[in-house]
């Protein structure tokens, strides 16, 4: 009996061994590179922070153009990289090929819903944080003037503006001064465009500005600190950007989203579907640190815990961008 025990123990430990090493991870970013301060570099920070947890090592690919795209997601596939995430919702085009190719791998896209089988789609309720952080953009303003400036024209990037706009007039704000970088993808990684719009702004009366523009927003908070004007940063922590000038980041959790991926792949436990992200379930949120403690009034902070706990148990609505190109603020 105790031979028989033995063995079963023998061949448990050889099962789990065989699946620690099918757990391959790969993390593909967006345009921008991982070091873009926002997007790209928070999924760098959770796929670091897992193979700082676990010692397992993964793989990655920065694309420099769209004819990448696929090319690179199917090299880790047959590869056999598991799981595989997307950082941005330009990969679902390639997403939608490869995962139908590779029925057995698991994937996860972040911005963007593909409906397969074998595919987590990651998605944020980007309007729930960015309705915190225009409410301290008012509180904050001295000219009730304030700006918000997105990236690639596109729905995902009106609704931060649209969250933006309803917490800002919530709190007083007379007037949000809006303005996207471009329609093409070079929106994200265009700091001196950002800069410029931001002075645009900023000679319209707009004393606080946030930006929801990937790389591009480095520009903006850089503009805002030179002129002796407030920023908020996206995505990451950016306070750190221009310390002592950025009022808050609106915090976008997809360094979360890409640990649990990872992390859910090596425990078998990896599901596919939709997560739909907020503040309920710690999608979105605002940043406090040393770089801006001085910035945000206990007034300011009491009002937007009282609304973020309003969100949450959903006597504010947080109104998304409408399908028919408006917004309802």
């Amino acid at each position: 009996m105790k031979r028989i025990f033995l063995g079963l123990l023998a061949a448990t430990a050889l099962s789990f061994s065989a699946y620690a090493q099918e757990v391959k991870p790969a993390l593909l970013y967006d345009l921008g590179g991982k070091f873009d301060k926002s997007f790209n570099e928070a999924s760098f920070n959770g796929a670091e922070k897992f193979k700082a947890e676990t010692g397992i090592e993964y793989v990655e690919f920065e694309v420099s153009n769209a004819s990448q795209r696929e090319q690179a997601l199917r090299r880790f596939a047959e590869d056999g990289r598991n799981p595989i995430v997307m950082a941005g919702f330009s990969w679902a085009e390639s997403l939608e090929k490869v995962a139908t190719d590779f029925p057995d791998l698991k994937f996860a896209i972040i911005d963007m819903v593909v409906d397969k089988p074998n595919v987590r789609s990651l998605v944020f309720k980007e309007h729930e944080g960015s309705y915190l952080v225009g409410i301290m953009a008012a509180m904050a303003s001295q000219t009730k003037k304030v700006g918000f400036i997105g990236g690639m024209d596109i729905p995902l990037i009106r609704k931060f503006g649209c969250g933006y706009v309803g917490g800002a007039k919530a709190a007083g704000a007379t007037e949000v001064i809006q303005n996207m970088t471009g329609d093409t993808p070079a929106a994200w990684n265009d700091p001196t465009k950002g800069g410029e719009i931001a002075k645009t702004q900023i000679d319209q009366g707009a004393d606080v500005i946030y930006a929801a523009a990937g790389g591009t927003g480095v520009g903006v908070l850089q503009a805002a600190a030179d002129a002796g004007k407030l920023g908020i940063g996206v995505d990451s922590n950016q306070n750190g950007l221009q310390p002592g000038k950025v009022l808050t980041s609106m915090l976008k959790r997809v360094d979360t989203a890409v640990y649990n991926a990872f992390m859910d792949g090596k425990n078998g436990t990896f599901e596919a579907g939709i997560n739909n992200l907020g503040l309920k379930e710690g999608g979105v949120d605002y940043a406090m640190d040393e770089n801006n403690k001085d910035l945000v009034t206990e007034e300011m902070k009491a009002a937007v815990e009282k609304a973020k706990a309003d969100i949450i148990a959903g006597t504010i609505t947080v109104h998304d961008y409408m399908s028919d190109d408006s917004c309802p603020y």
